[in-house]
Order: C-alpha cells, then sequence, then structure tokens
C-alpha cells in the first residue's frame, strides 16, 4: 500500500496518492464486497445478478479505502466502469454494481478460478503462464518494456551483463522473475555467473520496492517502464536506465476466467474508449499526479551509526520481553529516526517517543525514559509486550508475525479499534488474523489511512533493517 497515475491503473498498475495529489477526488464506488459467495458464470449471469467484481491487490497506489471512500485510480475506473456499463446497458433503477475484492497479488489467479471475483485488476503483463489459466482483454498497454531503475547507492551498470552475479530483488510471481530468470539462464550459457534472485516480500507493491531503491536500500529494481516513469518524478533520486531493457513488448491488461466470452467482448469495449490515449486517459493521468512521504534512508551512513550502537540495547530488550527486536527497532526508527534526543509537542521522547509519566506508571513501570535511551527501549519493549500479552497473545490463531503487527495497530489506533477490526473484518469474510490484505483494509475504512501507513513503515524498515543486518554487516554483537 505509496501510491499514480492512470496510465498504471489504466493498466492497472502503479500509482501515485491521490489523497495527496488529485484535484478532483473520486467518489465511493460501492462497498467492497470480499463476502460474496464464490460464482464462476460470464456476463449474462452477473448482469442477472446485477454485480460485477474487480479482484484488486490492496495497496496505497491501486486501490485503498480512507474513512469508508474507495481511493485510487482502480476506484476511478471502477466508477466509470460502473457508469458505462448500466448505460449500455439501460438499466434504469436495476442498476448493476461493480465491487471490489481486495485479495493477495499472488492468489489472482486462483482467486479468479474460483469464482471469488470476474476481473483481475492488477497491472498483469500478458504472459504464455498466465494464458494457460486466464483469458485477457484487450491490452490497456502494449509495448511495455521492462527496464532497470538504479538509485543512490547502485552500483555502476554499463550494460545488463554487469548484472551477472549480482542480487536482484523481484516478487516471485511477477513477470520479472520471469524474464529475470530468462536473462539469467542467458548468462549460464554464455559462462557469465547467473544472476542471484532474492524474492521481495509479498507484502510490498513495485511502488514499495522503488521507494527502497531510490532510499538507498536496495540497488536497484526491475519495473515497467511507465511505472518507472511516473515514479522517478516522485524519488527524485530514482535513474530510470531506458538503455537497459531486459524484456520489451510486453502488454498490460485485465484478466477474466476462461470461457467468458461475453465478459471480454464488454471489456474489450469499454478498454478501446477508455485506454491510455483516449480523453479519459489523457485526463485521469493528468489529474492522478501527487506524492507520498519518502521512506527514509535507513542506510545512510547517520542512521547505520544508530544501528551499530542501539542494536544491543534493542536485542537485549526484544529477548528480555518476547518481542521481535528487529521490529522494535523498526518501531524506534519510525518514531524518531533512533534519535533519544527527539522531544515532540506532546512531551513523548526519546527512541520510542514515550510520555514520562507514563513510562513511570503502571504496567511499564519504568523511570528516567528521558535521559536514557537503553531505559526508554526497555519500556516501550515492557509497553509493546503488555498490548502483545493482554490484548492479543491470548488469541492462538495469529502467528508469530501477525501478533507484532497487531500490536503495533494497536499502539496506534487503541486495543479498542483493534477488536473491532477484526471482528469486522470476519463479518467481510476476511481473515481477522492476518493483518495484510485482510484486517488492515477495516482499518483503513474504520479510522483512515494513519494506522495502515504506521504499520507498512514499520514492516518496510523492518525489512530495510533486515537487510541492513544480514548483508551491510552492521550489526553489533550481542552485548
Amino acid at each position: 500500500m505509496m501510491r499514480l497515475l492512470l496510465s498504471l491503473f489504466l493498466a492497472c498498475a502503479c500509482l501515485l496518492s491521490p489523497a495527496l495529489g488529485q484535484s478532483r477526488p473520486p467518489k465511493p464506488v460501492v462497498a467492497s464486497l470480499p463476502q460474496l459467495k464464490p460464482w464462476t458464470g460470464d456476463l449474462d449471469g452477473m448482469l442477472e445478478r446485477r454485480v460485477i467484481r474487480i479482484l484488486v491487490p490492496y495497496s496505497k497506489t491501486l486501490f485503498f479505502v480512507d474513512r469508508g471512500r474507495q481511493l485510487g485510480v482502480i476506484a476511478e475506473l471502477g466508477q466509470r466502469f460502473q457508469s458505462w456499463i448500466n448505460a449500455r446497458h439501460k438499466t434504469r433503477a436495476l442498476s448493476i454494481t461493480v465491487a471490489f475484492v481486495p485479495v493477495p497479488r499472488g492468489d489472482f489467479e486462483r482467486a479468479l478460478n474460483e469464482g471469488r471475483g470476474d476481473i483481475v485488476a492488477g497491472n498483469l503483463t500478458i504472459t504464455p503462464e498466465r494464458l494457460a489459466g486466464m483469458d485477457f482483454a484487450e491490452p490497456w498497454m502494449s509495448g511495455v518494456k521492462e527496464v532497470i531503475v538504479t538509485g543512490p547507492k547502485s552500483p555502476e551498470l554499463a550494460s545488463l551483463d554487469d548484472l551477472a552475479g549480482r542480487e536482484v530483488y523481484v516478487r516471485e510471481a511477477s513477470s520479472y522473475a520471469a524474464h529475470l530468470r530468462e536473462l539469467s539462464r542467458a548468462f549460464e550459457a554464455r559462462g557469465l555467473k547467473p544472476i542471484s534472485i532474492k524474492p521481495a516480500d509479498d507484502n510490498l507493491e513495485d511502488e514499495d520496492i522503488l521507494e527502497m531503491v531510490g532510499a538507498g536500500l536496495l540497488p536497484f529494481a526491475i519495473v515497467d517502464d511507465h511505472k518507472a516513469a511516473l515514479w522517478s518524478l516522485v524519488f527524485t533520486t530514482l535513474k530510470v536506465r531506458s538503455d537497459l531493457v531486459f524484456h520489451s513488448g510486453g502488454s498490460v491488461a485485465w484478466a477474466m476466467r476462461k470461457n467468458s466470452p461475453l465478459l471480454k467482448q464488454e471489456v474489450d469495449a469499454f478498454v478501446r474508449e477508455h485506454r491510455l490515449g483516449t480523453a479519459f486517459g489523457n485526463d485521469v493521468k493528468r489529474r492522478y499526479f501527487g506524492s507520498d512521504r519518502v521512506v527514509r534512508n535507513a542506510f545512510a551512513t547517520e542512521d547505520a551509526q544508530c544501528f551499530r550502537d542501539l542494536v544491543a540495547l534493542f536485542r537485549s530488550n526484544g529477548e528480555a520481553y518476547r518481542f521481535d527486536w528487529l521490529m522494535l527497532m523498526a518501531q524506534g526508527y519510525q518514531e524518531s529516526q533512533l534519535d533519544q534526543s527527539r522531544r515532540s509537542h506532546r512531551g513523548a521522547v526519546g527512541v520510542m517517543q514515550l510520555l514520562p509519566k507514563t513510562a513511570a506508571a503502571k504496567p511499564i513501570e519504568i523511570a528516567d525514559v528521558d535521559k536514557d535511551a537503553g531505559r526508554n527501549i526497555q519500556a516501550g519493549a515492557a509497553y509493546m509486550r503488555y498490548i502483545t500479552e493482554r490484548y492479543i497473545a491470548k488469541d492462538l490463531a495469529i502467528d508469530a508475525r501477525n501478533r507484532v503487527l497487531f500490536a503495533f495497530a494497536a499502539y496506534n489506533a487503541g486495543p479498542g479499534n483493534l477488536r473491532k477490526f477484526r471482528r469486522i473484518a470476519q463479518q467481510k469474510g476476511l481473515d481477522p488474523n492476518v493483518w495484510f490484505g485482510n484486517v488492515e483494509h477495516v482499518a483503513a475504512e474504520l479510522v483512515g489511512r494513519e494506522t495502515v501507513q504506521y504499520v507498512s513503515n514499520i514492516y518496510k524498515y523492518f525489512v530495510a533493517y533486515s537487510l541492513l543486518l544480514g548483508e551491510k554487516g552492521l550489526a553489533a554483537a550481542p552485548g
């Protein structure tokens, strides 16, 4: 969930945050309906049911909900598709609803064929592998190139051959990974070292990876050229290497179940009237420019020194209070950039931004958090353990990673709100025990983007620190 352009949304892809950038925010389309029962069929059945379900990857760029408002390029395109299809079929009072069903990106094909949705709008490049399981409409975009994007910490690349032996992070389910494997095999056939292909975290969208490259957290990214061009306007440290193309001629399109000729015909007609280059497409592209807070560079020299100085304190307190110490450190970076001298206008102090009175009182009972980083971190760990034990740990269905994410959500939004988020998630047919792609949807709908962004930022810093710890050799030995 950085978050904009219709060329992608039109491609159903990457975008910038409309909440910050657009002059005319889209009206809500319909409530997302992940709770609809599975159903398979063609357009005639959808018209009879009066609902068409679009599977989307929930993110702050493609599709997200803020206090009940559906935002993002897909939300606007969905609104237009709903108006267009109702006018086309003269439905009048018995209107057809376009409903969004957020699912994890890796579940698109399965969810589609199981009948949980009718269309996939996820910036999918048409590939032979995907064509084996889905049909595609006419493309929103053709001639798409997959290019290298570098950042301030990237090594020099004179040609694609310089990728030999280097690490590249891509999502396993993406077309990038498939094409990267092809290039790696070609390297080996020529006697070069293979590319070290590393799986990017499934909870990171393309814009997240580009954000991390721009901040120097990753050496480079591989993305579609239209996404690269867009995001280089936002993350100005990115350099789009249009000369380093490792796949070209790609087409991005919506997908639907096989044997759905009527739906394909309908979507083809809609695409022809609304793709990039049409008045509608160009208008949305013009309006959907904005920015989001750029992830801070956790590998900067000063920040890396903070990491070295404090890692032993986080490690020992994480172990003492049975809380993932690297997640705790990522929270500290989100709160203060690991700066013990930081003071807020509310009186919060130190690395973990705690109120001294709160820390000194029950249940934490740790004084002098304003004077000593060790005590500040200890109090932060103690409080996160308290939240976990009292409100989360008793539910054994929640795994270790999600217990931590829920604790951050409860810290930011309050334990009562977390309980509400989970209850409503279950009512909507989402998994109440999983934050990403499930409970976070409800949080955004009820209280806005703040809590979702808070947890997302911490998770990105966690990923960054995991890389820092494992690959940069900056972690101090346990003290």
